[in-house]
């Protein structure tokens, strides 16, 4: 069974970095195109950027230019750097499939406040 395990998440003041990981446990990652979600308390879960299987990526404009995600297919693991980090990112950020069909993880939370 399909595991993904996210941890990197921390407490950062306004304009600081953290790398989030996102371990996978299972078969065919390497053909999968993974995503970062975030889940902001009391809103819903939203995509924030994806990698393709070609390593082609895709973000959404409010963290076009900060964030940076990647993986690397020979650990089976996906990564987001975020710099510049504001308040507003501060939510729950999860990793799966861009078609959120693999179990959830619990997690990592990212708090941005001075």
């Amino acid at each position: 069974q399909v595991q993904l395990v996210e941890s990197g998440g921390g407490l950062v003041q306004p304009g600081g970095s953290l790398t989030l990981t996102c371990t996978f446990s299972g078969n065919y990652f390497s053909i999968y195109t993974m995503a970062w979600f975030c889940q902001a308390l009391g809103k819903q879960r939203e995509l924030v950027a994806s990698v393709n299987s070609d390593g082609s990526t895709y973000y959404r404009d409010s963290v076009k230019g900060r964030f940076t995600i990647s993986r690397d297919n020979a650990k089976n693991t996906v990564y987001l750097q975020m710099n510049s980090l504001k308040p507003e990112d501060t939510a729950v950020y999860y990793c799966n499939r861009l078609t959120r069909t693999l179990p959830w993880g619990q997690g990592t939370q990212v708090t941005v406040s001075s």
